[in-house]
């Protein structure tokens, strides 16, 4: 099992150079966030909306079929099973059904007898709460709904967020946060601190992935016997699997740690480092000019009915 090949989750691309790794990285950001609050207060349309736009996203950049087609397959097969599971689940709803007839059948022949007015034909319309309904499986609207929700929202959510790490460095994404924050240091926060410790942040995912992997098959090479261990030997050898899963990852801080001291990295304020140098070229306002496409029909035909 190779963690970082099956899940890259959290990995930057370096080769090849996509269109969108050569996009301002707070261009980037603002299409994120675009992506994570649009969906608020949204209808259904517009949530499976946000997932095509992903996917033909991927397809136009040309991004290696070997880096998203697992990713992306394990995405939709889980939101196709939180989708067929929350359809043919109860929907919630208490509702009180009520007898369409009134209680007095003399009141209904007394209407009936003055009231001899017949409606069109054309204002009939077939409206059926429950879509589906066979033996223990009932799909009604609400359901359907619901589960076209949930299941949006996690395919949204996860692969707008891998997409965006894909296709940005991590010293990038220092950068582009660190210059939209600049407006904080007014009152007196510590950006640049905090853009530091973004940063060792995205670096450190891939290596907890290692170790995690390494585990994972120091323990499937020792051929151990999970029958005759139990239930409670079972769960003292992931027990002592996550002990030492925790004291690798305290080793690999401290030797970043020990590293960042050697090169003289005491503070962030004394030994600032450039990143990149970011400028707004011909293609970021392109792609600020469809962002902002993107919203007005987001507010023209999004919103939630």
């Amino acid at each position: 099992m190779d963690l970082l090949r099956s899940l890259p989750l959290g990995l930057y691309l370096e080769q090849p150079q996509t269109w969108l790794h050569k996009i301002d990285p707070r261009v980037k950001f603002a299409w994120l966030m675009s992506f994570l609050t649009s969906y608020v207060l949204a209808n259904n349309n517009w949530r499976v909306l946000l997932v095509v736009v992903l996917i033909l996203a991927t397809l136009i950049a040309r991004i290696p079929r070997r880096v998203w087609q697992q990713q992306m397959g394990w995405l939709l097969m889980l939101s196709f099973f939180v989708l067929a599971i929350a359809a043919i689940s109860p929907d919630g709803l208490g509702v009180d059904y009520q007898s369409r007839l009134p209680a007095n059948e003399q009141i209904l022949t007394q209407q009936a007898n003055s009231n001899n007015i017949k409606e069109p034909a054309s204002e009939k319309k077939a409206y059926s709460y429950v879509l589906f309904h066979k033996g223990p499986v009932k799909v009604t609207r609400y359901s359907l709904s619901l589960a076209v929700r949930l299941s949006t929202l996690i395919f949204t959510v996860i692969y707008s967020t891998n997409l965006y790490l894909l296709t940005t460095a991590p010293e990038e994404i220092t950068s582009g946060i660190e210059s939209l924050m600049q407006p904080l240091r007014r009152f007196k926060l510590p950006v640049t601190e905090i853009a530091l410790t973004l940063t060792l942040s995205l670096r450190f995912i891939p290596l907890v992935l290692e170790e995690v992997q390494n585990l994972f098959r120091s323990v499937m090479t020792r051929a151990i016997n999970w029958k005759k261990l139990g239930l409670k030997g079972a769960f003292k050898v992931w027990m002592t699997v996550a002990e030492r899963l925790l004291e690798n990852l305290l080793l690999r801080a401290d030797q970043m740690a020990n590293a960042m001291m050697v090169r003289g990295f005491t503070s962030p304020n004394e030994h600032r480092v450039q990143w990149h140098d970011l400028r707004l070229k011909g293609r970021d306002w392109l792609a600020i000019a469809t962002l902002i496409l993107f919203w007005g029909i987001r507010l023209a035909i999004g919103t939630q009915a």
